[in-house]
């Protein structure tokens, strides 16, 4: 005999605000099937307002109440037992943040908390992660967002040091991240590093999934450090415009792509890394697994 619960996570980043929704099935002496049933992604782009101005603007502070309201509809739609919103970088940063925040929870019914960057990774820890990760190597976790990117070394089957910095893709098409940026990246990572031998990166991110996919490599195999370099190279040959007509790119994905391969790309040099695992779990995956911990 089975059982099944549905829940559902929205994740509120600095480029997207997305809706992930998932049934979990549990069994009699086996682990519970996690399967995602539906993924909704609206691309309000709240950190071209925060990074420029400090503020949501208020044409984007309407579409996020439309966007909570019509997430509601859905969310009873699929008869959700639990939901948790998590905002980051864009609604952390944004002045009127917890202002908008009260407003959507007035005028919507959702709830959303404002996390920041280690609580970000601490959720993304808990998501199967630990299927990839293989006790007698070393690796990097590197999640690209629109504000920040968030950098997680594991060793030996254990968490050793991670940290969140404020590179993120949105920040880098707008030229508004700090000059000495990089240098402080860099520093960190390779200091975090520097007495491991072999390691291969772990990406996340939808600019990274999005990467993988067009490869067409098979799930579980990793992407080269020379086919990401290449793409890289490709990316750059085209137009914004030639991006979303020839590499069939959303319109909102055909600029955040340029800096979020750069930023794996970097951190793949600067760890020596040949190879990035894509497992295709990010943020809202973490919510639904911490939201199903807080049952058992």
């Amino acid at each position: 005999m089975i059982k099944q619960h549905k829940y559902a996570a929205i994740d509120i980043g600095s480029n997207a605000v997305r809706l992930l929704i998932s049934t979990i099935t549990e069994q009699e002496g086996r682990e519970p099937i996690f399967k995602k049933t539906s993924l909704v992604r609206v691309p309000i782009r709240l950190g071209a307002d925060v990074f420029m101005s400090q503020l949501i603007s208020e044409e984007n502070k309407l579409r996020m109440i439309d966007t909570m309201q019509a997430f509601k509809l859905l969310m009873k739609s699929h008869k959700i037992e639990k939901y948790k919103a998590c905002a980051t970088s864009a609604m952390r940063e944004a002045q009127n943040g917890v202002s908008i925040v009260n407003e959507i929870a007035e005028k919507t019914g959702v709830e959303i908390e404002i996390i920041n960057g280690s609580h970000e990774a601490a959720i993304i820890a808990t998501t199967d992660l630990n299927l990839l990760i293989q006790s007698d190597k070393t690796y990097l976790y590197v999640d690209v967002g629109g504000g920040s990117t968030e950098f997680t070394l594991f060793s030996n089957g254990e968490t050793i040091t991670s940290r969140s910095f404020k590179l993120g893709t949105v920040r880098l098409l707008k030229n508004i991240a700090e000059p000495e940026i990089w240098e402080e990246v860099e520093t960190w990572v390779r200091e975090v590093t520097k007495n491991y031998n072999k390691i291969d990166l772990i990406g996340s991110g939808g600019n990274i999934n999005n990467i993988f996919k067009s490869s067409g490599k098979a799930i579980g195999k990793p992407l080269s450090f020379l086919y990401l370099s290449s793409y890289y190279q490709l990316l750059n040959s085209f137009t914004y415009e030639e991006r979303i007509t020839e590499l069939n790119l959303n319109d909102d994905r055909a600029d955040v792509i340029i800096p979020a391969t750069r930023i794996y790309l970097s951190a793949m040099k600067w760890t020596k890394a040949r190879r990035i695992y894509v497992p295709k779990i990010g943020l809202a995956d973490g919510i639904i697994k911490s939201l199903y911990q807080e049952k058992m």
